[in-house]
């Protein structure tokens, strides 16, 4: 029964009839868009995920989006100390002061400087190959023995070369004699090192730290997470992780990043119509302006809705001076714009009855 009379009743506003016989007008309305609202990426980085397809509801903290960060590894296995930057530091400038984000203690403590000077004259002794393994024996008794590993070779001077001690247990400064044989055949030896402190390991980046994933005395492995950092600055910004959440409540208009794309801080990821932001538009007849009034109550029936009962008060909060120049309407007429509540129900585009006393 409802289903015929509002057909009925659209057909009479279609032919400009917009007021019955009671003292109610009666107008054809539609839920529109007043304003939009962009959720932009906090920060620069890669776009991993976009989570929002255009005409989505999303609620404020909804995930939006999920940005790549730039993440740095230990290097050594060892013990994290000496961490300069906190999250949301800028890297660089940390690493300008204080020589890194972080440094780790090696767990191989023990480096020698090292000379095939000693070594025994046979040709292939000569020939230091970074990488390779060799062994060690204190010059003075024998009694210090232990395993390591050409780290580097002098580009300036062959004969000197460095040895990173990986098994056994030294005194600093002592004197070693470095062989390629286990057995420490005389033949075998290639050189002499002095011991001393393996340097810590800086660890450094570009952009700004966004998390920490270590604190001091830590001990980590080679190739374990330390922190990430993303383009850009942070200030001002409370770091979150990666995750980018929605701060408005509304329909999504517009997707305006795509995975994999690099967006720098302040560029925008989706485009939000806000919930507060919806009303629905009317049209009004140059003869029924002076019966409609800027801040009058209205009712709203929605189309969808086969209720009777199922209406919702509204406001007209503006009235425009221009008129329209819709084809489809008849006479003169002017957009009117309401103000009211709606709930996840409401979806753009959907048409209602406007009632105004």
């Amino acid at each position: 029964m409802k289903k015929s009379f509002m057909l009925g009743l659209m057909f009479f506003i279609m032919l400009g009839i917009c007021s019955l016989a009671s003292a109610e007008n009666i107008f054809a309305g539609k839920v529109a868009a007043n304003n939009t609202s962009v959720i932009s990426a906090p920060y620069g980085g890669r776009v991993d995920n976009i989570y929002a397809h255009v005409g989505d509801y999303v609620g404020e903290d909804s995930l939006i989006a999920t940005l790549g960060t730039d993440e740095v590894y230990a290097l050594v296995d060892g013990t994290v100390s000496g961490i300069f930057a906190s999250e949301g530091d800028d890297a660089e400038s940390v690493a300008e002061r204080y020589g890194a984000v972080l440094f780790i203690e090696p767990t191989n403590r023990f480096t020698l400087d090292c000379s095939n000077e000693k070594g025994y004259s046979y040709s292939e002794n000569r020939y230091i190959h970074i990488g390779e393994t060799v062994y060690l024996s204190c010059t003075t008794d024998g009694s210090h023995r232990g395993v390591g590993i050409v780290t580097s070779v002098d580009e300036k001077d062959e004969k000197k070369f460095s040895v990173e001690v990986t098994e056994g247990l030294f005194y600093m400064n002592e004197s070693v004699g470095i062989f390629r044989n286990p057995q420490y055949t005389s033949m075998s030896r290639i050189g002499r090192g002095t011991v001393g402190r393996t340097a810590a390991v800086a660890a450094k980046s570009k952009g700004s730290v966004l998390k920490m994933h270590v604190k001091n005395g830590d001990h980590v492995e080679r190739g374990q997470l330390l922190f990430e950092t993303v383009t850009g600055s942070l200030k001002d910004l409370r770091p979150t992780g990666s995750e980018v959440m929605s701060d408005v409540e509304g329909i999504v208009a517009s997707v305006d990043a795509k995975k994999g794309a690099k967006v720098e801080k302040g560029d925008a990821l989706i485009t939000v119509y806000p919930k507060d932001e919806v009303q629905i538009e009317i049209l009004i007849s140059e003869a029924d302006l002076p019966t409609i009034r800027v801040g009058e109550t209205v009712s709203i029936e929605f189309n969808w809705s086969m209720e009777d009962e199922d209406r919702q008060e509204g406001v007209i909060t503006s009235i425009s001076y221009i008129n329209q120049t819709d084809e489809k309407a008849t006479g003169t007429t002017y957009k009117a714009y309401i103000n009211f509540e709606p709930d996840e129900n409401i979806r753009l585009g959907m048409t209602a009855i406007v009632y105004a006393q």
